[in-house]
């Protein structure tokens, strides 16, 4: 982690109680993918007295970034404890390597909920490609995919309910396919409505 982050640690000492630092990483740990709300943002101010998201903000970094390394890289005690600098206070690190110790187990498990739910998803109907494609290849591709929209054509109302969506970087990549350039077509969503 930057060193320079680590100089934020100190604001933590302004926190009236062990429960307080606590919240604040538990709070971190739930907002992990949306973020912070602005009342969140608040307690977090008020629990650490002060002033402007100025202060607060280069410290929420700084434990996030903490947090983050901790549990993904599934450390323990003693390489918790080596992440710290020298400056950052021998209590700081024994505050923070109590926390994030005790929460360890249930954040790992999170991790494993996430990665779970993230391979399971139902199947919506769209579906990544990964392929090397050249000029004369999209050129067949995409005529093929016409000519297969127009057979169906019949068992439609019309074409129009037919919705592709091409994004802008495919747009790009058509754009040099059709100077001759080689390119690797990384991800292709076709909607059908």
């Amino acid at each position: 982690m930057e060193h320079s982050l680590w100089g934020n640690l100190p604001l933590l000492v302004r926190a009236n109680s062990k429960e307080s630092v606590e919240y604040i990483l538990q709070t971190l740990w739930k907002t992990r993918k949306v973020g912070l709300d602005s009342a969140d943002r608040d307690v977090i101010r008020d629990l650490l007295q002060l002033q402007n998201d100025a202060d607060l903000d280069p410290l929420l970094v700084c434990l996030r970034m903490l947090i983050r390394k901790c549990v993904c890289e599934n450390a323990n005690k003693d390489e918790i404890q080596k992440l710290f600098p020298a400056e950052v206070l021998p209590e700081i690190q024994r505050l923070l390597t109590l926390l994030l110790q005790k929460f360890h187990r249930e954040w790992r498990e999170d991790i494993s909920k996430d990665q779970i739910q993230n391979s399971t998803r139902p199947n919506s109907g769209e579906m990544d490609v990964n392929f090397q494609l050249s000029k004369d290849k999209l050129e067949t591709m995409l005529i093929s995919m016409k000519s297969q929209l127009r057979r169906h054509q019949c068992d439609m109302l019309s074409l129009e309910n037919i919705n592709i969506h091409i994004s802008q970087t495919i747009k790009e990549m058509c754009i040099q396919a059709r100077r001759g350039y080689i390119f690797s077509l990384n991800h292709v969503t076709v909607h059908f409505v």
